[in-house]
């Protein structure tokens, strides 16, 4: 099964404020805010979300094609993505642009605000699965140009190409009639608790309604674990204690990567969601979004320790590991 990644590729800006919004944000206030955090340090990462899911998968063993837009400082960033063992060979680059950019502040309590600069990503209604990847099993319709997330999933629904529905920061951008299209008939939707109280105030829609509009619903609850429901049976996933929590940010993808690869092995959903649960602890564990590490073999053995699989991972343990030549390269200067 060809995995296609759909969304952003970005440059992520992380910064950390030492203390907590809450401090500075007046419920009274609200309606009129100006705001001011200073922070003491700040990284460049690779990101974007369909970046970061690729990347992931391509670890597994999983060989994702990943197609979206970048700007004309790709080169590098191509070039560590196939060495993590993503196809970047559906990527379109708009010469007359730069990258996505991914602007985010994270306080002590890992709350997170952030603003993104859309940059290439604009130009994404230029691609279709038809023309750039037509052998796609199952694609991921992550956040990306709203009109290119709703012209692709307008796409799989014409090709029969089951899709997972993932509108995450650009769920603010769609309209409730638009929500409920793009939800109906997806494979799994993709959300978290926020997300989907969103998704309920903008289509008057109750969870169980929204439910019974896809095949699946997958919720994810931080350190509560997350929770899938999948034609109308329900499996609760534990969170997997990281070793250090040292940065949130794209664990939400790592997860999705994790359960993408699960559904390419076939794998039941009770090892799926797991799998899943175990990949986001790896991104919870670096700075950054793409600078965790592991082989096939190497995330068998760490997941093994918290669960019993009966080897129903044999199969991934000896996937074709990516090259990992860059050891894990070091945050963008």
């Amino acid at each position: 099964m060809q995995l296609t990644i759909t969304g952003s590729v970005a440059f992520d800006y992380l910064m950390h404020f030492p203390g907590k919004f809450a401090d500075a944000l007046k419920k009274e206030k609200l309606e009129a805010v100006s705001v001011s955090f200073l922070v003491k340090e700040m990284t460049k990462h690779r990101g974007g979300t369909a970046a970061n899911i690729a990347y992931t998968v391509g670890l597994l063993g999983g060989s994702p094609k990943l197609m979206a837009t970048a700007g004309k400082d790709f080169g590098q960033y191509r070039e560590l993505l196939e060495e993590a063992g993503v196809d970047t060979s559906s990527m379109m680059v708009i010469e007359e642009e730069y990258t996505s950019s991914f602007f985010a502040n994270t306080d002590l309590d890992e709350n997170q605000i952030a603003s993104f600069y859309a940059g290439a990503m604009a130009h994404a209604g230029k691609l279709s699965f038809e023309e750039n990847a037509p052998e796609t099993g199952l694609a991921i319709i992550s956040p990306n140009d709203p009109e290119a997330m709703q012209a692709l999933v307008g796409e799989c629904r014409e090709s029969n190409i089951p899709y997972i529905f993932d509108p995450s920061q650009q769920t603010l951008w769609l309209n409730g009639e638009e929500l409920e299209r793009d939800i109906t008939g997806c494979h799994i939707l993709a959300v978290n608790e926020y997300e989907l109280h969103l998704i309920e105030d903008r289509t008057k829609m109750s969870a169980d309604e929204i439910a019974d509009c896809c095949e699946g619903v997958i919720l994810t609850k931080g350190n509560e674990g997350s929770t899938l429901t999948f034609e109308g049976q329900k499996y609760d996933f534990p969170a997997v204690a990281p070793i250090e929590v040292v940065d949130p940010t794209g664990a939400g993808d790592a997860f999705r990567a994790g359960m993408m690869r699960s559904i390419q092995l076939g794998l039941d959903w009770e090892i799926a969601g797991r799998v899943a649960a175990v990949s986001a602890t790896y991104a919870i564990e670096h700075m950054g979004p793409q600078n965790h590490l592991f082989t096939p073999e190497t995330f068998v053995e760490r997941y093994r320790r918290h669960f019993d699989d009966d080897g129903a991972l044999d199969e991934l343990a000896v996937s074709e590991p990516a090259p990992l030549t860059s050891q894990s390269a070091p945050p963008m200067a």
